[in-house]
C-alpha cells in the first residue's frame, strides 16, 4: 500500500504542489491523509468527535464539521511540517469522504431546513417499508430517500420548503467547490442505482415522484438528489470560499481538482483494494459493515442486504450493520481508568492491545457469557433502538479473557447474521479484506472476524487508517483515469508491493462462535425486553 519515501522527496512533493489530499468525516473522528501521487502516505492529521442525541435524533452541528475539517487539516499541515520542514500551500488533488446515507435537507436559498438526520437514526419504519415494496428493492432506514419520505408522512413543515437533499460528503464537497454532486457509490446510499447507467435507477425514481406528488403535489425526488458522478471524473474545483473554510490562516490556496464525494463504503473498497467481483471488505469503527462486489444480481430483495456500488457504479452487496466497536471502545476506556487508579496510567492503545491480546486465551464459546453491543436501534435484528448488555447466567465462567472475547464475538455477531444470506444466495468470496482500528493490534479481530464469517480475513499494513487514504487515493486517480481503469491502477500501481496478512478461520474458533452465535440468537429476546422497560 504504502512505500518509504526520503524526507526530501515528500518535501519535493508537497512544495511543488503535487500532494494528494482526502478527508473523511467518520463517527467519532474527522481525518486527513496526504499522499503523493501514487498513492503513498505522506502525513496525516486528525480531530475526535462525537454525534449528539438531540430531540431523540442522532445529529452533528454543521458548525462542529467545519471546526473539526479546520482542526483535522490544520494536524495534517503540522505533521508535515514536523516531518519534512514545509507545510502544503497548494495541493495536487482533493477528495472528500464521509460516513453514508442520512439527511441534510436545503431550502432554495441554501439554508438548512432541520438539524443534520444521521445514518444512525432508525424512526423511518414506515418510510422504509412502502418505499421498498413499490420499488421492489430494499430501501433501509438509514437512507436518504427513507428519511426524506418519512419526513412526508410525517407532514413535517420543512418539506414544503425542499430544494435540496444530499450527504454528509456531498455537503461538504459542495461547500467547498459550489458543485451539487454526488459519487455513485454514495449516491447508491440515497436512492437505488441502475449499474448499467451507473445513475439513479430511472423506473424506480419515477415511481418515487409520483408517490411523492401524490401526497406533496409538486414534490419530485429527482429534482432534489445530487447529479451522479464515477471515479475518475472531475467534480469541480476548490474555490476561495472552500479553500478559507479548510484553512482559515489563508495558507491552502484555491484551484485544486476534486474527485467525487464519496461515502467511507467505497473508500474502504479503496483502501482495500477490494473493487472487483468476489472481492469484499469489512470496516469496522462505530458501525460495521461489509461489502462483497457481486458477479450478478440476487434473486430478490433482502431486508438486510443493501444494494449499492463501488465507487465506479458496480454493484455491491453490502451488510450495515449500526453497531459495530462503540461498545468495546467503552470498556477499554473504563479498563484504562481502572490501571489509573491502580497508579499505572497506560495509553489508551495498549490498554486496547492488552484487552485483545487476552481475548485469545478465552474459551472458544465465550464461557457462556453473552454481549450486545447495541448503542442504536439495529434494523439486521430487528430492533428500532438499543441498550448496551452484558448478560450471563450462574454456570457461566467470568473471566477477563472470556469477557473481552465475547465483546469482540459482539461486534461480529449481527454482522454474522447478515453475511448468512449472501452464503445461502450461492455469492462466492474469496477472502475478506478488514480495515478499521480495530485491526490495528495484529492477529486477535483478525481471526475471530474469520470464524465469524467462516472466510479467510486479510489485513493490509494500512488496516487502521483505511478511509482517509482512500478518498486521497481515489483523488488521484484524477490524473491517470483517462488512460487506465480504477482496479487495474491499484493492483498495479497502488498496492503493488503491499504487505497483507491472511488468517484462515480456525476450526475450534469457528465451533465456538457458532455455539455462542446460536446463545446470541436466543438472547436477541433480552435485548428486546431492555429497549421496551428501560
Amino acid at each position: 500500500m504504502t512505500t518509504d519515501r526520503t524526507p526530501q522527496d515528500a518535501a519535493t512533493v508537497i512544495a511543488q504542489g503535487r500532494a494528494v489530499l482526502g478527508i473523511e468525516l467518520g463517527s467519532t473522528r474527522i481525518k486527513a491523509s496526504l499522499v503523493d501521487p501514487s498513492g503513498v502516505a505522506l502525513a496525516a492529521g486528525s480531530h475526535e468527535w462525537e454525534n449528539q442525541f438531540v430531540d431523540r435524533r442522532w445529529t452533528y452541528s454543521l458548525d462542529a464539521v467545519w471546526a473539526g475539517l479546520q482542526a483535522c487539516v490544520a494536524a495534517m499541515s503540522d505533521d508535515a511540517q514536523a516531518r519534512y520542514g514545509v507545510r502544503p500551500t497548494t495541493l495536487g488533488a482533493l477528495g472528500v469522504s464521509a460516513m453514508m446515507h442520512g439527511y441534510l435537507a436545503f431550502d432554495a436559498d441554501d439554508e438548512l431546513l432541520v438539524p443534520f438526520r444521521t445514518w444512525r437514526n432508525t424512526s423511518t419504519g414506515a418510510a422504509s417499508q412502502e418505499l421498498s415494496a413499490l420499488l421492489d428493492y430494499t430501501i433501509p432506514l438509514r437512507w436518504s430517500a427513507a428519511h426524506l419520505y418519512q419526513a412526508v408522512l410525517d407532514d413535517e413543515p420543512h418539506v414544503e420548503r425542499l430544494a435540496f437533499v444530499t450527504t454528509l460528503a456531498g455537503y461538504v464537497h459542495w461547500r467547498l467547490t459550489g458543485a451539487k454532486v454526488l459519487g455513485v457509490g454514495d449516491a447508491s446510499g440515497m436512492f437505488p442505482v441502475d449499474p448499467t447507467t451507473r445513475d439513479y435507477d430511472a423506473a424506480r425514481l419515477a415511481k418515487a415522484d409520483e408517490l411523492l406528488g401524490a401526497r406533496r403535489p409538486g414534490l419530485r425526488l429527482s429534482a432534489l438528489l445530487p447529479q451522479v458522478l464515477v471515479a475518475g471524473q472531475e467534480a469541480g474545483r476548490l474555490t476561495p470560499e472552500g479553500a478559507a473554510l479548510l484553512d482559515p490562516t489563508g495558507a491552502l490556496r484555491p484551484g485544486a481538482p476534486l474527485c467525487p464525494p464519496e461515502g467511507d463504503a467505497g473508500t474502504g473498497m479503496v483502501a482495500t483494494n477490494a473493487v472487483a467481483p468476489r472481492t469484499g471488505n469489512v470496516s469496522v469503527g462505530t458501525s460495521i459493515f461489509a461489502m462483497v462486489v457481486l458477479e450478478h444480481e440476487l434473486s430478490r430483495a433482502y431486508p438486510e442486504i443493501d444494494l449499492v456500488t463501488t465507487p465506479v457504479g458496480d454493484l455491491v452487496a453490502m451488510v450495515h450493520c449500526n453497531n459495530g466497536a462503540s461498545e468495546l471502545g467503552a470498556w477499554a476506556e473504563v479498563f484504562g481508568q481502572f490501571a489509573t487508579a491502580l497508579g499505572a496510567p497506560a495509553d489508551p492503545d495498549a490498554v486496547f492491545a492488552a484487552l485483545l491480546g487476552a481475548a485469545l486465551a478465552g474459551e472458544a464459546d465465550g464461557g457462556g457469557l453473552l454481549a450486545y453491543n447495541y448503542l442504536s436501534g439495529e434494523p439486521v435484528t430487528g430492533l428500532d433502538e438499543g441498550r448496551p448488555l452484558f448478560v450471563r447466567t450462574p454456570d457461566s465462567r467470568l473471566t477477563l479473557a472470556n469477557f473481552v472475547r465475547t465483546q469482540v464475538y459482539g461486534a461480529f455477531g449481527t454482522l454474522s447474521l447478515g453475511m448468512r444470506t449472501l452464503a445461502q444466495e450461492g455469492v462466492r468470496l474469496e477472502a475478506m479484506l478488514a480495515h478499521g482500528g480495530l485491526f490495528r493490534t495484529a492477529g486477535v479481530a483478525q481471526r475471530l472476524l474469520a470464524a465469524a464469517l467462516r472466510t479467510p480475513v486479510a489485513v493490509g499494513s494500512g488496516a487502521g487508517e483505511g478511509g482517509p487514504w482512500g478518498i486521497a487515493v481515489l483523488a488521484a486517480y484524477l490524473r491517470v483515469a483517462d488512460e487506465v481503469d480504477l482496479g487495474t491502477w491499484l493492483s498495479t500501481v497502488v498496492f503493488a508491493g503491499a504487505q497483507t496478512v491472511v488468517a484462515a478461520p480456525d476450526p475450534g474458533d469457528q465451533a465456538g462462535f457458532d455455539a455462542w452465535l446460536e446463545r446470541y440468537e436466543a438472547g436477541l429476546a433480552v435485548e428486546r425486553a431492555a429497549t421496551q422497560a428501560l
